[in-house]
């Protein structure tokens, strides 16, 4: 598969993710988080997380539709998902166990996907 149709799906996915974390916070974080999710801390924190997500996608996508270098894009989001992993999987211990590996896969995968984009874009 090209790059740019995989760096294209990560990007939708990120804003998709995004989106939804801005639309439903308490809904999309608590496997994540735990019922933390459902204070107002947590949902502030949730809704910038998301929007960040839809920013990067978005950001993205825009530097891939207009044939423009999207590697700063793809950096930022590496640096986003790594952060996310390493956040997450430092206080595994504190989250809900399936949250916690989801999210730390995830986050994971998605990070060694944008090392794989920054060489191949």
């Amino acid at each position: 598969m090209h790059a740019r149709t995989i760096a294209r799906g990560l990007a939708l996915g990120r804003i998709a993710i995004g989106a939804a974390i801005v639309a439903a916070p308490t809904r999309f974080t608590r496997g994540w988080i735990g019922d933390v999710a459902a204070q107002p801390g947590a949902q502030a924190i949730s809704v910038a997380l998301g929007a960040r997500d839809v920013a990067v996608g978005a950001g993205s996508l825009l530097a891939l539709e207009r044939g423009r270098d999207a590697r700063t894009w793809f950096a930022a989001s590496l640096a986003c998902d790594a952060a996310d992993g390493i956040a997450t999987f430092s206080r595994r211990g504190a989250l809900p166990p399936a949250g916690a590996l989801g999210v730390t896969a995830l986050a994971t995968g998605a990070a060694v996907a944008g090392l794989w984009l920054l060489k191949d874009l």
